[in-house]
């Protein structure tokens, strides 16, 4: 996976959340209503929070700077409880515009949040096999769930207190300079240090917060790694290994986490310090204005509380630099995900698919899973609606890749290919894949119910249906005897399951879809005697009348084929009935070509030379 280019300062990091935003703007505008609501919550908070200081100027300069002249406190209770209930009241308001400003921009955020999350997952699920066969599954995991979520968290925790305070320093700027223009000026004057500490640490800052980023990325792919092969992991006692592997990441991590919050650190102090330094050069000036008669005590008191307050955005710029940092890199991320294009999608125009008889063509195939290195070489192919064919080869020789040509799970380089006299990129995937089912050698279950592995073969299936496939599979009997029948729950892959077990439920899963196509990739390969039998003749129920392939390295699982098809190198070196193509020790003994008049003829094969044609099960 590529990665865009580190943003090395705060100013980078903001443009990377402006381009987040734009991307989500269709999620945005449907949460307009929830937005326009929050912003006036927010413009109402920023005007009471002005308001705030005022009883307290008012109550110094009515009653406490005068209260050496005579009657100075006549009325003073009044005046001081209207005071204190104003200073009650709009904290009360201030804090319920609070609330709702926060409550409106979470659910506006959380809402869109959850919208992008659903559209990287639906995306994820379209790209092709060979993005995924790029990509690391951990770090795919990282940025549908972590950097969606740095990003639900930023919305919530920073972007919002940072445009509330960026509003209310306007809001304070304005009334400084009408109380005091000169005042004003001096606080203005030290807004150049906090600009030139704020931009030097927060470039450190950005730069390793994005390094984390990426480490972060790299530490689930690691886990993520390991985790999935649980069984080799063990069985040749890597446990060490891996760990130590996970260890040097994990550590990388650290180290940069724990650099990113002594910086963030660093500059919240540093910015402290400032902010005291503005606060006591107006003190004193200000003190001087008020002995000179050009301020009142409370205009004075006003000012400083202003003062403080215009100065709580650059303490959130300090406190919040890392996590923008952080959420622009993963909206980058997001957004680099979200803009890779499937490289196999419908075509404009592409239409449903009818159902098909299963007359299947590969015409002039060539297909490459990297240019300039072909998997299949100009291969031409017909196998008749209803045939049996058996597909064999050694390793690398393309046999899988054939299947999935016909699965459009690849596109082919050059040539067709034809089901019932249709180019397949003619017609929808979604409709062509319906029409074929498979069963895998290792057969892939989800950890949720029996009936709902089942039903995944046919989405919408009733229980009948699901219970007629499991009985066509030969695993209704096992089925009844789990737990809770149907309902029980079964491991993530199956793991609770035995192999046989697995493959009847792959097989009933299979059957469900009534699909005129079969492809069974190794569908017998590992099992045992007793379990090879039911397989076996649940398979032979589920292709009866279907256009069936049969990948094997077992060439006696192929014998009972109509046709069998030799793969070497990417190109057919024999096909024919299994008595032409196999003798009675399973080996290969033609190849076949096809003369000017369009006959086959026989010619010696490389591969008959070999004492058997051998796969060790890589395809």
């Amino acid at each position: 996976m590529t990665t865009s280019a580190p943003t090395t300062s705060l100013r980078e990091a903001v443009p990377g959340l402006l381009r987040t935003l734009r991307r989500f703007g269709p999620h945005l505008r449907g949460q307009r209503a929830v937005i326009v609501g929050g912003s006036l919550a927010l413009l109402m908070e920023v005007l009471l929070r002005l308001a705030e200081p005022w009883p307290l100027k008012f109550i110094i300069d009515t009653i406490v700077e005068p209260a050496g002249q005579p009657d100075a406190f006549g009325g003073s209770t009044t005046v001081l409880a209207v005071a204190a209930v104003a200073v009650v009241v709009l904290t009360g308001l201030r804090a319920l515009a609070s609330y709702l400003c926060t409550v409106a921009f979470a659910l506006a955020g959380n809402r869109v949040v959850t919208q992008v999350r659903a559209d990287l997952y639906a995306h994820l699920q379209r790209l092709s096999l060979g993005f995924h066969g790029r990509a690391r599954a951990g770090d795919l995991l990282t940025r549908m769930t972590g950097d969606v979520g740095r990003l639900q968290e930023v919305t919530v925790t920073a972007a919002l207190p940072l445009a509330g305070n960026a509003v209310t320093l306007v809001g304070m700027a304005a009334v400084m300079a009408w109380v005091d223009w000169q005042l004003a000026l001096v606080a203005a004057a030290t807004f150049p240090l906090f600009a030139l500490s704020g931009v030097r640490m927060s470039r450190s800052i950005t730069q390793v917060s994005r390094k984390q980023r990426q480490q972060e990325g790299e530490l689930a792919s690691v886990a993520s790694e390991a985790l999935g092969a649980m069984t080799v992991v063990q069985a040749y006692a890597l446990e060490e290994t891996l760990e130590r592997r996970f260890a040097v990441n994990n550590d990388r991590s650290l180290r940069d986490g724990v650099k990113a919050t002594r910086l963030s650190a660093g500059l919240e102090r540093t910015t402290d310090v400032l902010v005291a330094l503005a606060t006591g050069l107006v003190l004193f000036l200000g003190a001087r204005r008020v002995l000179s008669g050009h301020l009142t005590p409370g205009d004075l008191v006003l000012f400083v509380s202003y003062l403080k307050q215009a100065f709580r955005p650059m303490r959130d710029v300090a406190k919040y630099t890392g996590r923008l940092a952080k959420a622009s890199a993963s909206g980058e991320r997001i957004i680099q995900l979200l803009d890779t294009e499937p490289e196999i999608r419908d075509r404009p125009g592409a239409r449903e698919a009818p159902s098909f008889e299963g007359d299947i063509r590969f015409s002039g195939v060539t297909f490459a899973h990297e240019p300039g290195h072909p998997v299949l070489h100009d291969l031409d192919l017909h196998v008749g609606a209803g045939q049996r064919v058996g597909v064999v080869g050694a390793s690398g020789a393309g046999k899988s890749t054939l299947m999935g040509l016909l699965l459009r799970l690849y596109e082919p380089s050059h040539g067709q290919v034809l089901i019932d006299g249709l180019d397949l990129r003619d017609l929808t995937l979604a409709s062509v894949r319906r029409q074929v089912a498979i069963v895998l050698q290792d057969s892939v279950l989800f950890a949720t119910t029996v009936r709902e592995n089942i039903g995944h073969g046919s989405p919408g299936a009733t229980d009948a249906e699901i219970e007629a496939a499991a009985v066509l599979a030969n695993a209704h009997h096992f089925i009844t005897a789990l737990p809770d029948g149907y309902d029980t729950v079964i491991g993530e892959r199956g793991a609770t399951l035995s192999g046989g077990q697995r493959q009847r439920l792959a097989i009933a899963r299979a059957a469900i879809r009534h699909a005129p196509i079969v492809v069974l990739d190794e569908a017998m390969t590992g099992l045992d005697g007793a379990n090879e039998a039911e397989v076996g003749e649940a398979l032979r129920r589920l292709t009866a009348g279907r256009t069936t392939f049969v990948i094997a390295h077992d060439l006696g699982a192929v014998r009972d084929a109509d046709v069998v098809i030799a793969l070497e190198d990417g190109r057919v070196v024999a096909q024919g009935p299994p008595g032409d193509v196999l003798d009675f020790g399973g080996r290969l003994i033609s190849r076949r070509s096809t003369r000017a008049d369009g006959r086959a003829r026989r010619q010696p094969s490389a591969a008959a030379r070999r004492p058997r044609i051998r796969d060790a099960g890589a395809r």
